[in-house]
């Protein structure tokens, strides 16, 4: 009887973990990366960037280039879009366009 239930145990155990590494790999395919055309002309425009859109759900990286007035966000797709990006930007007074990378 013991070893049935061991048995058992390590099966559900096993199942599990083969469950939770799938689900890890699948995630890891949803991480997007967008460059944004932006109207950014100086630092305290960066500034202002690198002070709100990292706080933006799903946000991984945010790289400001203030010569090329360009900004590349690196997010999961499944928790933000280019869209919504484009409307953080603009409560920040900051023009964007999406440009994938």
């Amino acid at each position: 009887m013991k070893k049935i239930l061991m048995f058992c145990l390590v099966a559900v155990l096993s199942a599990g973990v083969g469950f939770a590494q799938e689900k890890k790999a699948k995630v890891e395919k949803q991480i997007v990366t967008t460059v944004f055309c932006t109207d950014i002309d100086c630092e305290g425009c960066a500034k202002k960037v690198y002070n709100s859109i990292p706080f933006e759900k799903g946000v991984k990286n945010v790289v400001v280039d203030v010569k090329a007035k360009t900004v590349t966000v690196q997010y999961d797709a499944s928790k933000n879009s280019d869209e919504a990006l484009v409307n953080a930007f603009t409560k920040i007074k900051v023009k964007a366009a999406a440009q994938k990378k």
